[in-house]
């Protein structure tokens, strides 16, 4: 087995992205491969640009058995993916990717990941230091009825000229920008949400019925992005919010209104700082 740096390639975009449907499929093959979508695939072009140090595969054999995306955002290391094909697990080879990927972390004071139920993935975080928090989801069909009035806190569509405003909130709520992130996100979400008042300022990037990512310097301006959000996917498609820990309970108390559905979904791992509130965040991006 060799381990190597994720190359900022379409042939390595799409290995990442087959091992990964290989790790988290369910086990049927009545079931096709999904096709990765174009954001999944800039996302890990992306990253081998900006954080070549903390992007690997494992190879055995010439296939691809592992890998792990991970980035530094000032001060801040978030591991974005971490899969093991079902056939080479057991073989240390999850440890030695995240010990490249802890590697890169050095220097980093804070760290945060989106983490799945799998528990082989939980321990391995654990074992990087992450205090792992439980979290929930949130879906179903919005009930329209439940979207109470939006009171005087304007919602209106994002841009690239927002991007200050988006790291100025980033900084407050979780100690560093996105950065070249948002760039990425802006080009393949379906829309950017910004609150920008007096009594604070926030965002929201919403794609179909999924929110991707949400963070504000207040619940109240929280809560309006969120229904803001909600009202706007499109009817007949479910709704599908991640990653709620116990301290997004704003949050929850939307979900409710609109008539979602709660139910247990992952961890949220943070160290060296509490789960940023209130936010919502990115698997991908975090």
């Amino acid at each position: 087995m060799i381990l190597r740096q994720v190359r900022d390639t379409a042939a390595d975009a799409e290995a990442v992205q087959e091992l990964s449907f290989a790790a988290f499929a369910e086990s049927s093959a009545d079931h096709a491969p999904p096709r990765p979508t174009p954001l999944q695939l800039a996302r890990t072009r992306h990253l081998a640009r900006t954080d070549p140090g903390g992007c690997w595969l494992a190879e055995s054999g010439g296939e691809a058995v592992g890998v792990v995306l991970s980035m530094r955002r000032e001060g801040l290391w978030s591991p974005s993916l971490f899969a093991v094909r079902p056939s080479a697990r057991g073989e240390g080879v999850g440890r030695l990717l995240m010990e490249r990927a802890v590697a890169h972390a050095r220097g980093c004071l804070r760290g945060m990941v989106c983490a799945s139920d799998a528990p082989a993935a939980a321990r391995r975080y654990r074992l990087a230091g992450f205090t792992l928090h439980p979290a929930m989801r949130l879906t179903g069909r919005v009930d329209r009825e439940g979207l109470i009035d939006p009171g005087d806190i304007p919602v209106h569509r994002g841009n690239a000229t927002h991007l200050h405003l988006l790291d100025s909130v980033d900084r407050r709520l979780r100690g560093s920008a996105h950065g070249p992130d948002h760039p990425l996100m802006l080009g393949h979400f379906e829309e950017l949400l910004v609150a920008d008042a007096l009594a604070g300022s926030g965002y929201c990037y919403r794609d179909g019925g999924g929110v991707k990512l949400l963070a504000a310097t207040s619940k109240r301006i929280a809560a309006r992005l969120l229904r803001e959000a909600l009202a706007r996917v499109p009817g007949g498609v479910e709704a599908r919010v991640e990653f709620l820990t116990a301290e997004q309970e704003w949050a929850l108390d939307v979900g409710l209104e609109v008539g979602l559905t709660p139910e247990s979904g992952g961890f949220v791992g943070v160290r060296g700082m509490r789960p940023p509130a209130p936010y919502l965040p990115s698997g991908a991006f975090l």
